[in-house]
């Protein structure tokens, strides 16, 4: 029995120098005895490893590349069977190189929830790790110490996080398992523990502070909460002591929102309506056109979402037009203007259509759904698609625009538009560019909404369907006129 004593405070090294010499001497994974420091009794002598000799005729130890970083993981972890562990796969690899895929093989599944238990540790460090300012040399750098309790041997494998990030002061990181410090030239790690001088800062009312004013009681769960903020954290967070008041109290902050947000809306949006309604209505539009459509739309209650829009967003173009052209909804621009394609996804559309030879004054242009929907990210307003039961409450405003322009062909742009038309839910990808022929000798023409085209990261492959989609309104220009 050969036994070897390791300090086991995750330096891999310590194993991995000891374990190539016992695979390449051919000493089985049944006749080592790994000791960990704390393991040895208080009576019993640290003495060296009892290692072989090396064999010169030995075939060298090899192994796959994805055992070294799930090794130097694993070898952090605080499990006493990690060692032998470590030991009987790096034996077993040398008969079967392709162990580590079995993901149903015992230790293989044994090390790598080690492994994974290890990286949330170090995930957990660096989120939870707080600095507070010590006395510096005058003149010099600034100097900070934090206090960790990680559960594993962690410190060395995550301070280079700290260096990267922190590398414009001077820090020290002190763990029951380790130490790490880093004076702006030198990242040293030590597995010596650390000391804690429990001492708290200024810092600490900041730390608070923001806590309380990113809390959000409608979010909260409890258990979802403790599972990424374990209570064993808690101690050295400043901000933790506000838990239990936030919890105890965010029902009824809860409320205390909704009752803010019923009486407080965005500015903008009464600004707007205001102006609005300050100018005078002109006469009654004459019954079964689209102005006295228009004008009954401005009082759209059908759905929610004239809640927050700030106007509704009608079609516009001659009541006679021969080419209807319908879109998914009006995006931040066309709410403020309260006209369809204007924006970004507008000023593309009006590209192609110049490119294919279409006058957009010729045109009947709308929407799908006539609100703007968007979820308010600061002073940002970021568009949203409307659900089906949005949909379904202002197809009647659609159907009562087809039937007053009694177009010959209309254009559906993208999947809201063929579903608000059609009730065709089928992907768009399989209806693009093949006419449908609908109710009333009307033929409808599917293809994508220009806003595709700006989602588009690589530039070859928005040229391509920019070309596309010219070509989709080519086609259709010669449906209308062959259409006579």
């Amino acid at each position: 029995m050969h036994t070897i004593p390791l300090l086991g405070r995750g330096d891999f090294s310590e194993w991995r120098d000891a374990a190539r010499a016992l695979a390449a001497a051919g000493i089985s994974p049944r006749d080592v005895d790994w000791r960990i420091q704390g393991d040895i009794g208080l009576f019993e002598a640290s003495a060296p490893p009892d290692l072989p000799a090396p064999d010169a005729a030995a075939p060298p130890v090899v192994v796959p590349p994805s055992f070294l970083p799930l090794a130097e993981a694993v070898a952090c972890h605080t499990e006493p069977g990690r060692f032998h562990l470590l030991y009987r796969l790096l034996w077993r690899l040398q008969s079967d190189r392709r162990l580590l895929e079995l993901t149903s093989d015992k230790d293989v599944a044994w090390a790598r929830l080690l492994a994974r238990n290890v990286a949330r540790d170090s995930h957990k460090m660096t989120a939870f790790v707080r600095f507070k300012e010590i006395a510096g040399e005058a003149g010099g750098r600034r100097r900070f110490f934090a206090w960790f309790e990680p559960t594993h041997f962690v410190v060395a494998r995550t301070a280079p996080f700290f260096r990267r990030r922190f590398a414009d002061m001077d820090w020290i990181i002190a763990t029951p398992k380790g130490t790490a410090s880093w004076d702006g030239e030198a990242l040293i790690a030590d597995t010596r523990p650390g000391d804690d001088p429990g001492h708290g800062d200024p810092t600490d009312e900041l730390w608070r502070t923001y806590y309380a004013s990113i809390f959000n009681p409608a979010r909260l769960k409890i258990r979802a909460m403790q599972a990424e903020m374990p209570k064993k954290y808690w101690r050295n967070l400043p901000e933790a002591a506000l838990i239990p008041e936030l919890i105890a109290n965010a029902e009824a902050n809860v409320r205390a929102m909704a009752e803010r947000a019923a009486s407080d809306p965005p500015a903008f949006h009464y600004r707007l309506k205001e102006a609005a309604q300050a100018i005078a209505e002109p006469g009654l539009a004459e019954a079964g056109t689209l102005e006295a459509l228009r004008a009954e739309a401005r009082h759209c209650t059908r759905c929610p979402l004239h809640c927050t829009a700030t106007q509704t967003v009608f079609g516009e173009g001659p009541q006679d037009a021969r080419l209807m052209m319908v879109g998914e909804q009006p995006g931040d621009q066309e709410d403020l203007s309260g006209r369809p394609f204007v924006g970004p996804a507008g000023r593309v559309f009006d590209a192609a259509l110049k490119e294919a030879s279409i006058a957009r004054d010729t045109l009947y242009l709308t929407n799908a759904v006539k609100h703007f929907k968007y979820e308010p990210r600061g002073k940002r307003r970021i568009h949203q698609k409307p659900n089906q039961g949005e949909i379904q409450h202002c197809r009647w405003w659609l159907a009562r625009e087809v039937e007053l322009v009694k177009p010959k062909l209309i254009v559906a742009l993208g999947a809201t538009a063929i579903y608000a038309l059609s009730g065709e839910r089928t992907p768009l990808s399989q209806l693009r560019s093949r006419p449908i022929a609908m109710q009333g000798n009307v033929v409808l023409y599917p293809t994508i909404h220009p806003s595709f085209l700006l989602r588009l990261p690589d530039k070859a492959e928005r040229q391509r369907q920019h070309a596309l989609f010219v070509e989709d309104l080519r086609s259709v220009r010669a449906l209308v006129s062959s259409a006579g």
